[in-house]
C-alpha cells in the first residue's frame, strides 16, 4: 500500500512541478532528507529551517523534484527563500522547487526562515516536517524527516 501512496504523492508532485523534460524519462536515484534542526529562537524571533536533500545516486536526476517544509502550529514561514523557486502554500507550508539535474553524491538546500509567534512560551519544542518529492526517487523511506523547533 506504502508504494501505491508514494506513486500517488510522486504524480502529485509533477503535476505541482511540471512534467518531466519532453522524452525524459525518470532516473534511478535515491534522494534521502537529511535531518537539521534549527537554532532555537525567542519567543517572536526567527531562525531558518534548512530542507537538505542528498542524491545517493546511482543517476542523476532527470527530473526537477520538490522540498516541502511543512511548520507546526504557533510558527510561521517568513520569506524571502532561499532558492528562488521557494512559495509559500500557507503560512506553514513553504514548497521548493529544484530542476533535474542534481548528480550523484550531491545535495541541494532549501532556506526558510520560521518566525515564532510572539505568545509561544520559552521551552515549548515543537516538530515540522521536511518532505522532499521526486519521479525520479525509487526509495520512498528516506524522503521525510522530522525537525524540532525550541523556543528559548
Amino acid at each position: 500500500m506504502t508504494r501505491w501512496v508514494m506513486a500517488g504523492l510522486a504524480a502529485s508532485a509533477a503535476l505541482m512541478i511540471g512534467a518531466t523534460t519532453a522524452g525524459a524519462a525518470p532516473s534511478s536515484s535515491d534522494l534521502m532528507v537529511v535531518r537539521l534542526d534549527p537554532d532555537p529562537v525567542a519567543p517572536g524571533g526567527t531562525t531558518t529551517v534548512h530542507g537538505f536533500v542528498a542524491n545517493l545516486g546511482p543517476q542523476r536526476t532527470a527530473s526537477p523534484f520538490t522540498v516541502l517544509v511543512d511548520l507546526p502550529a504557533g510558527f510561521t514561514a517568513e520569506g524571502p527563500y532561499f532558492p528562488a523557486g521557494c512559495r509559500a502554500l500557507s503560512d506553514q507550508v513553504v514548497q521548493c522547487t529544484f530542476g533535474a539535474g542534481l548528480p550523484p553524491l550531491e545535495t541541494a538546500t532549501a532556506l526558510v526562515p520560521v518566525r515564532a509567534d510572539a505568545d509561544v512560551p520559552p521551552g515549548t519544542v515543537a516538530e515540522g516536517h521536511v518532505r522532499v518529492v521526486s519521479m525520479d526517487d525509487h526509495n520512498p523511506a528516506n524522503n521525510s524527516t522530522p525537525f524540532t523547533l525550541t523556543v528559548g
